[in-house]
């Protein structure tokens, strides 16, 4: 296995890994792996670099996502990237969007590894951090046997340090994207298969994994587990990362994050960052706690008011903290 360190990943999800959702992250667990949303190698180069990739430095370790699929082009992006200072460059190869089909990449680079292999190459010869590909088992009618592992073995002979692999087929034909996060039946006995026959390459599994139970167990076969919507939906869960994998001496505090996003918050919303481009991560740190409805109700409405600020969510906290009083 290789020295790429990183057993547990946050993935990268559009709309939501936002800059503001992986500082939240990040106070629930300093070790954890987060990822950026997919950018295009385009807007990299072109567009307003710190307000697509800008990221705040206690993200670390954080992860670029590009999208692309011409080899300078996303070497250029992987420069950038680097040069921002992010600890990683990973090349979506799984995301079956139409807008990602359109332009030829994301899941439809599955049928062409050498392409995805020319890609990893140019990045590799730019950047000194490493080179990771995301993909899934294969697309439509292709084999996940045999398209898996030629897929693999084209990319890490040019130089790829990780792969992590969605444990579905992506049907770019006939399901949407939405369809083909939930529809193809899960194969995480493939990846393992992959992982088997790859002892010293680091491969980590997504997909389907809903609990940090689920993800621990899931960990028997592969090197690291990546999970998505479970974990932006149930943010409280990543406060278990660091001690379930990382062998940290407690969970994070609720309360503690709190208090070190309303600091944030302060910081952000004087800058002029509305409130819930902040707060719309947040609704599920209180998952299954007393008063955990009503502070999802606080920090939904009241944090979508024009001027709304920091008190928004001392309120939501003060909720909790009564709630909690009561049930005890």
């Amino acid at each position: 296995m290789t020295a790429y360190p990183h057993r547990f990943a946050v993935a990268p999800m559009m709309d939501w890994t936002t800059r503001e959702c992986r500082f939240f992250h990040r106070q629930l667990s300093a070790r954890a792996l987060l990822y950026t949303e997919m950018v295009v190698a385009d807007a990299v180069i072109h567009g307003d670099r710190e307000k697509l990739i800008g990221f705040d430095v206690a993200e670390h370790p954080v992860a670029l996502q590009l999208g692309g699929s011409e080899p300078q082009k996303l070497a250029a992006a992987a420069r950038i990237g680097a040069e921002f200072g992010y600890d990683e460059i990973n090349l979506n190869c799984g995301c079956p969007s139409d807008r990602v089909q359109s332009g030829t990449f994301g899941a439809c680079l599955m049928r062409e590894p050498q392409r995805v292999a020319d890609c990893v190459a140019a990045m590799k010869a730019v950047v000194d951090v490493p080179v990771t590909v995301k993909c899934r088992i294969g697309v439509d009618d292709q084999d996940p046997e045999a398209a898996l592992d030629l897929f693999a073995d084209t990319v890490l002979d040019a130089g790829a340090d990780a792969l992590w692999v969605h444990a579905r087929k992506a049907w770019l034909q006939g399901l949407s994207p939405k369809e083909n996060r939930d529809i193809p039946p899960l194969d995480h006995d493939r990846v393992r298969r992959l992982k088997a026959r790859l002892p010293h390459v680091f491969v980590g599994l997504n997909g389907g994994l809903k609990t940090l139970d689920e993800a621990s167990a899931a960990l028997d076969g592969v090197d690291g587990v990546m999970l998505g919507r479970a974990a932006y939906h149930e943010p409280a869960l990543l406060g278990s990362v660091d001690r379930l994998f990382h062998g940290a001496a407690e969970d994070a505090d609720p309360m503690a994050v709190m208090e070190a996003m309303i600091r944030h918050a302060e910081r952000e919303t004087a800058r002029g960052l509305p409130l819930n481009r902040i707060t719309r991560h947040m609704l599920g740190l209180f998952h299954g706690r007393p008063g955990a409805r009503r502070f999802r109700q606080i920090l939904t409405v009241d944090g979508a008011k024009r001027g709304a600020g920091p008190e928004v969510m001392r309120a939501a906290m003060a909720a909790v903290s009564e709630a909690a009083a009561i049930a005890a």
